[in-house]
């Protein structure tokens, strides 16, 4: 690898929305400082597959059923 090109990897701590703490390595901040989380993958719908919704008001979804609707059959 090439010296000098790559950004520092240290330790620092993770503080979640619970309050819950971890220890890990990442080139954020500096070495010991703590990261404090606004949104909890624990919790977040983003994370634990939580349900979507897909809003359309004769967009492009209605374009591309309408396009693609003999293609899979009833």
């Amino acid at each position: 690898m090439k010296k000098e090109i790559h950004p520092a990897y240290h330790s620092i701590t993770v503080v979640m929305t619970d309050g819950t703490e971890y220890q890990t390595r990442s080139t954020w901040g500096s070495e010991g400082d703590r990261l404090t989380l606004d949104i909890d993958p624990l919790t977040h719908p983003a994370w634990t597959g939580g349900s979507q919704h897909l809003i359309d008001r004769g967009g492009r979804l209605s374009r591309f059923n309408k396009k693609y609707e003999g293609l899979l059959g009833s």
